[in-house]
């Protein structure tokens, strides 16, 4: 069994999404981080960073932090989401993508653009910039492809996964994603899989899954 720590968050639903694809049984625990529940001490004790989403896998006695980090070991834990062969490795610079790259800027889009409009002209201009240059990569890369990783046209992995939370707050980022067709086209094939709108719930409902 395995307790999963989240909350309505792109990085959440990395990991619950990928719960649900793997379809294992998992206990969910619910941390409103509205409301600073990321600072209560028995969390920290499993996420000294005070960050969603972590977990405890009962099975292996591991807990564990960071979601790209969580992701790797669940995909290598069941052998099942990750590439094989050289695609391995692309998979894996794919997720760091996201960690390093995606991730962090749509989420200061979020906090200047959303958020704190009128606030900073040069930040709300800079990190919408940085997302159309981030989409404009994915897109290209995806122009022939299916999936992120994998050969030929690619294969559904962790890599599409950890990237698609993000890219679901298109709106939030003022993104119209007809501009990346090849974007649009992977987005709404990876939310029309069921686990992907049980896992996008997860640890409660805000929203359906938003559509180009």
């Amino acid at each position: 069994m395995i307790d999963l720590y989240t909350w309505t968050t792109p990085n959440g639903r990395k990991v619950s999404i990928l719960l649900e694809e793997l379809g294992v049984d998992y206990t969910v625990h619910p941390i409103d981080i509205g409301k600073d529940a990321q600072f209560d001490p028995a969390f920290l004790n499993i996420s000294p960073n005070n960050k969603i989403p972590a977990i405890v896998d009962h099975e292996t006695g591991v807990q564990m932090m960071e979601s790209g980090a969580i992701m790797l070991y669940l995909a290598n834990k069941y052998d099942r989401f990750q590439c094989a062969g050289s695609e391995y490795w692309r998979m894996v610079e794919w997720v760091m993508w996201q960690m390093g790259g995606l991730g962090p800027m749509l989420g200061q889009v979020h906090h200047f653009v959303k958020y704190n409009a009128g606030k900073s002209e040069y930040a709300e201009t800079r990190y919408s910039n940085e997302a159309k240059r981030l989409y404009k990569v994915l897109d290209t890369h995806l122009a022939t492809r299916d999936f992120i990783a994998g050969a030929d046209r690619g294969e559904y992995s962790i890599a599409d996964m950890a990237a698609w939370p993000w890219i679901s707050r298109f709106e939030w980022q003022q993104i119209d994603l007809n501009a990346y067709p090849a974007v649009r086209d992977w987005y709404v094939r990876i939310a029309e899989r069921p686990a992907v709108q049980a896992g996008y719930h997860v640890p409660k409902f805000v929203s359906d899954v938003p559509m180009p």
